[in-house]
C-alpha cells in the first residue's frame, strides 16, 4: 500500500479495535494484524501505540469541534454577533451527545471510540485534554458576551459544569437507566440535550450563580 493508505489502514484498524476493547487490552500485534501491515509500518507512522492513540483522538476531536464551531457560528449569525445562552449551549452540548448517544451513531466505530475515550482515563488522552482547551475559550468568550452582567468566574464554572454533565451522561448512562427504572430514556438524544442545556442555562442565567459558597457562608456568619 502507498504510505497514506497504510497510515489510514492503521488508524481505521486501531479505531475498530478500541471501539470494542479497552485501550490497554488492544496490543500492537492486534493492530498490525487487523490493518494487514507489519510492525515497522506502525512504528514508522506513529512511533508507539500511545502516539497512535493520541493521533486518532486528536483527529476525532478535531471533527467534533468543527461541528461545534459550525453551530456556534450559525448561532452568532442568527443573533447578529451576539447569540443567546441557549444557542451557545446547544452548540457545545449537541455534537458530542449526538456522536456518542444517537442510536444511528452508536453502531459506528468512531462513536464507540469517542465514548471509550470519555470513559477510560489513559495518559495519552488526558495529556491532550489537559493541554488543548482553546476551542472551549471560544464558548467562554461567547457566554461572556451573552451574559455581560455575570461575573467571569461564574461563566467558567458554568461552562465546566456543562462539560461535566456531558461526560457523566456519556459515561454513566446505563446506571441512570437502571436507577430510574427505565424512566429516563437514553435513546432520546434530543431530550437529553434539552435537559442538559436547560440545567446549564438556568445555572448561568439564574441568581444561584451570583451566590457563591463563600458568599453564602459569609452571609450566615454571626457577628461576635
Amino acid at each position: 500500500m502507498a504510505s497514506d493508505q497504510t497510515k489510514t489502514a492503521i488508524l481505521t484498524a486501531a479505531e475498530a479495535l478500541w471501539a470494542d476493547r479497552s485501550f490497554g487490552e488492544v496490543t500492537m500485534r492486534d493492530i498490525v494484524a487487523a490493518a494487514g501491515v507489519n510492525l515497522a509500518a506502525v512504528n514508522y507512522h506513529f512511533g508507539s501505540k500511545d502516539e497512535l492513540l493520541a493521533e486518532l483522538f486528536v483527529s476525532r476531536t478535531t471533527v467534533l469541534n468543527r461541528e461545534r464551531f459550525a453551530e456556534l457560528k450559525a448561532a452568532e449569525l442568527a443573533g447578529n454577533g451576539r447569540p443567546s445562552v441557549d444557542a451557545i449551549l446547544h452548540a457545545l452540548v449537541g455534537p458530542p451527545l449526538r456522536w456518542c448517544l444517537s442510536p444511528d451513531q452508536q453502531r459506528s466505530a468512531a462513536a464507540r471510540f469517542m465514548t471509550r475515550a470519555s470513559v477510560e482515563t489513559v495518559p495519552p488522552i488526558k495529556k491532550i485534554v489537559d493541554r488543548e482547551f482553546r476551542h472551549l475559550q471560544r464558548f467562554a468568550n461567547a457566554l461572556r458576551q451573552a451574559l455581560p452582567h455575570r461575573d467571569e468566574v461564574d461563566i467558567y464554572w458554568g461552562l465546566h459544569f456543562a462539560l461535566a454533565m456531558i461526560r457523566q451522561t456519556v459515561t454513566d448512562s446505563e446506571r441512570l437507566k437502571k436507577l430510574s427504572g427505565g424512566l429516563c430514556d437514553l435513546n432520546n438524544t434530543d431530550d437529553i440535550i434539552e435537559r442538559i442545556v436547560a440545567v446549564a442555562r438556568d445555572a448561568l442565567e439564574g441568581d444561584g450563580a451570583a451566590r457563591t459558597p463563600v458568599a453564602i457562608r459569609a452571609s450566615g456568619t454571626r457577628k461576635a
